[in-house]
Formats: C-alpha cells, structure tokens, sequence
C-alpha cells in the first residue's frame, strides 16, 4: 500500500486549522449517496463511473497537492487511493472509516445510512 491512512479525527483537527483549501477532497460515492449525506468541499467522482472520468482526474487534480479520498466506510476510497498512487500522485490519504465515521465521532448532524 503505497497511500496513507488516515482517522476522522485527525482529519477534522487539520480540516479546522487548515481549511479545506489546504488539500484536494474527492468523494467516491454515488450520487444517490451524496444525496443522503455529503461533507463540503469534496469532489465527486464516483467509483462506479471511472470510465467517464478516468482521463480527467489527473490533469483536474494537482499530483503532488495532498489528496484525502472518502466513501462511505473506506473500502472504495482505498481503491481510489491506490489509483490516484498508480496515476502519479505523491500525497494521497484515505480517511478511514469514511463519511460514517466521520457521522459517528465528529459531527453526528451528518447523517448515517
């Protein structure tokens, strides 16, 4: 595994501090997901439609800027991850436990599904 792990925790720590200006956020679920509970500022390109949007990330993306990547629990966005690692980018995070976690220990106003 060539990408980082990253906690809810930490996460919303940086988030708070740094603003979310300070990475690239990508969302790899289904609008149909997104819908039900979103965070701001995170892009969506959802896994399921890679075909459509494969050509794009790269050059959409910085390479080298720091990525966080999320779904719903995590598995999708490592993935991504190993994807966004094999496209050449140099900084990329996957937040563990996804948008779930994320419901459960920081802000439970985001809701579960």
């Amino acid at each position: 595994m060539s990408f980082r792990r990253l906690d809810v925790t930490t996460f919303a720590q940086r988030l708070a501090a740094e603003g979310s200006d300070a990475f690239q956020l990508v969302d790899v679920r289904e609008p149909s997901e997104l819908a039900l509970a979103a965070l701001p500022d995170f892009l969506n390109f959802p896994l399921s439609q890679a075909g459509q949007w494969a050509d794009e990330v790269p050059v959409q993306l910085d390479l080298h800027a720091e990525t966080i990547v999320m779904c719903h629990h995590g598995m999708r966005s490592a993935q991504m991850c190993q994807w966004l690692v094999d496209q050449g980018f140099t900084a990329v995070s996957n937040l563990e436990g996804g948008i779930d976690a994320y419901s459960c220990q920081i802000d439970p106003t985001v809701p579960r599904y």
